[in-house]
């Protein structure tokens, strides 16, 4: 029914998170449909993307530069540097506008079920960091998840031998939240990380 050109769009689509089949289906007619306003140039953002876009060798984000604008932004606090798991939690962090710090991005999370050990992570640049005199907090910005925790705990204990303080993000009710739809995890959590007003 449809040209392997069509097809071969629609599987692709299909990859992208958050799309299944039905709906890259849809996303693909619609690129057709709009081909001149909105396929093309996002054929050309696309190719202009993958010539121009690499990893920054300090922190890990992505971006045209390397080093990336983020490391090379002489306004940002260089005394604190914030461990995120994926490129899209620094993203998310910088979206909030709330740090404006160091970041250093680990690609990842320890699983021993998935063979990922500190090997498989950028755990050996993060000491070289946080060895440096200038730093003096680091924070551990990873997910609330047993991933997360367990190498938010390894870290932790790996960053004991530099000279910072160690730091972890908050976790328990969000805001807007309501208590009754919250899990026992997330009610623990926001019982121990408690302030006073």
């Amino acid at each position: 029914m449809i040209g392997p050109e069509i097809d071969r769009l629609i599987q692709l689509l299909a990859k992208l998170p958050g799309l299944g089949p039905r709906s890259a289906r849809r996303a693909a007619l619609h690129l057709i449909k709009k081909r001149e306003g909105l396929m093309d140039p996002l054929a050309e953002a696309l190719a202009a993307a993958s010539a121009t876009i690499r990893t920054c060798s300090v922190c890990g984000n992505l971006d045209s530069h390397d080093p990336c604008h983020v490391c090379t932004d002489a306004s940002r606090d260089r005394t604190m540097l914030c461990v995120v798991e994926e490129v899209g939690d620094l993203w998310a962090m910088e979206r909030s506008g709330a740090y404006r710090g160091l970041y250093h991005v680990l690609g990842g999370t320890l699983s021993a079920l998935e063979g990922i050990g500190p090997q498989d992570l950028a755990i050996p640049g993060l000491m070289e960091r946080a060895a440096k005199p200038q730093v003096k907090e680091v924070i551990l910005a990873l997910n609330a998840t047993v991933g997360g925790q367990t190498t938010a705990h390894y870290l932790a204990d790996r960053l004991s031998t530099c000279a910072v303080a160690i730091s972890r993000l908050a976790h328990g009710v969000p805001v807007g939240g309501e208590l009754d739809y919250l899990d026992d995890g997330t009610l623990t959590a926001a019982f121990r990380a408690r302030r006073s007003l």
